[in-house]
């Protein structure tokens, strides 16, 4: 059982999975509307509501920024990778990602995922943060939605992507392709790289192509998340305009 907080991540877990809500925690004497919104959706679904003191609740948040509003609910649900396979929509889109360790980073790749209509998500079972709390609230909402798998080899997974008519393009820094080069309106599975290191030797050996994201400035490279923002939409802006 895990903690969640914030009235948009809570908001979005009633709205998604109800069933797996053990309790709502609200911070009693708060007026918000948006609150009251939360208390209202909850007693529709028959999910238990209580009210405690905003020291409680503190406490309970680690701190966190909880907005007066959490919840206890069973871990994010994972699906095995056959079943999410059988489920994608053509041509298909799949995100993975080759070790990213920040939870806020995967959450916020979560949520530009959940934006992009992306099938599924495939995380590393090591080398990965857990689906907690944090990855939750800095998906805003989106882990509520989408459709995740822990996978044991990612290299594995790639060529599985690949018998099933996956074309694979991994996200490199190096790459001398830009992305809005690339045609991105077949079968895709888009892959990211840890935060630093980036792809994984044997990871970038399987991809059928890598791609870049031009810079200009002095930095590097963008931050993973940003990374997993800019190509999804060049995903969906490329399949939007063959519609």
């Amino acid at each position: 059982m895990s903690v969640l907080y914030g009235i948009h991540a809570v908001a979005e877990a009633l709205k998604a999975h109800p069933g797996k809500i053990e309790r709502i925690c609200i911070e009693r004497g708060n007026k918000n509307a948006r609150i009251r919104e939360v208390v209202d959706m909850a007693r529709a679904g028959h999910v238990r509501v209580s009210f405690e003191d905003r020291s409680w609740l503190d406490r309970k948040a680690a701190e966190a920024r909880h907005q007066g509003v959490l919840c206890y609910v069973s871990e994010i649900a994972t699906l095995d990778g056959e079943e999410i396979l059988a489920q994608a929509k053509s041509p298909g889109l799949l995100v993975v990602l080759d070790g990213v360790e920040d939870p806020h980073n995967i959450g916020a790749v979560l949520r530009s995922a959940e934006a992009a209509d992306a099938d599924g998500v495939f995380l590393p079972r090591h080398r990965s943060s857990s689906l907690s709390p944090v990855v939750v609230k800095a998906s805003a909402g989106a882990s509520a939605h989408l459709k995740l798998s822990r996978v044991a080899n990612i290299s594995n997974l790639l060529e599985l992507l690949k018998k099933r008519g996956f074309w694979i393009a991994g996200l490199d820094a190096s790459s001398p392709q830009p992305v809005w080069d690339a045609d991105l309106t077949v079968p895709l599975a888009v892959v990211l790289g840890g935060e630093g290191r980036g792809l994984h030797r044997l990871v970038k050996e399987k991809c059928d192509f890598l791609l870049s994201l031009p810079i200009r400035g002095n930095v590097g490279s963008y931050n993973v998340s940003v990374a997993a923002g800019i190509s999804l939409y060049e995903v969906l802006r490329q399949r939007m305009s063959n519609m």
